[in-house]
């Protein structure tokens, strides 16, 4: 696949071309599900950037885990943003590379990985305390902003539940992935003050 063209100013107008050809608007509710998958895509790479610069300083197996997976995990978001971007009718899974319920099992094994080697949380956590945690929760929340632009267009057009079952399962792999950044980095996590009950540290 070579793209030697990267203008087309079909854009020029407001409209876009889906997978299979078709014209649409630019804020029909395909284009805002895989665009949304695109910019989660962007904020993942960040993310990876982000552990490469913690692991600079020092041997990090656990980071160097995740930056691994995180690249798969980009590989697969691409993998949707191609299938949110072909109208099922012209969608064939035996060709094109789509995520499926081995790719959540898989999410789901490693989450209870990560849990394993964490601490039961005892009250909800604030994002913060080192830059790639906070990284982590805007992935986490971008990654929950692509599942409802999914959910809605899943409510007006078919769209397997592979999808928003992955996403789902995506924006937890996030959570607690977060928390194993701040273990790495041995920095405390930041508690949810509940009207005086706990004290931050910090």
């Amino acid at each position: 696949m070579r793209l030697t063209k990267i203008y087309t100013k079909v854009g020029d107008k407001g409209l876009t071309y889906l997978a299979n050809g078709t014209k649409v608007p630019k804020y029909h509710l395909r284009i805002e599900a895989y665009g949304t998958i695109d910019e989660l895509n962007s904020f993942t790479g960040l993310l990876r950037d982000k552990l490469h610069q913690m692991e600079q300083h020092k041997v990090m197996p656990r980071i160097a885990e995740l930056i691994t997976r995180l690249r798969r995990i980009q590989n697969e978001l691409f993998d949707v943003g191609g299938e949110l971007a072909t109208p099922v009718d012209a969608l064939d899974t035996t060709r094109q590379q789509v995520v499926s319920h081995e790719s959540v099992s898989r999410l789901e094994m490693e989450i209870d990985e990560f849990n394993d080697q964490l601490e039961p949380l005892a009250n909800f956590v604030l994002p913060g305390g080192h830059e790639a945690n906070s990284m982590a929760h805007v992935v986490r929340t971008v990654c929950r902003r692509a599942e409802r632009a999914v959910v809605a267009l899943a409510s007006e057009d078919t769209v397997r539940e592979e999808v928003s079952i992955y996403l789902n399962r995506l924006s937890d792999w996030f959570f607690v992935a977060s928390r194993v950044i701040s273990q790495e980095a041995g920095v405390p996590e930041l508690l949810w003050q509940q009207k005086g009950k706990n004290v931050p540290t910090v």
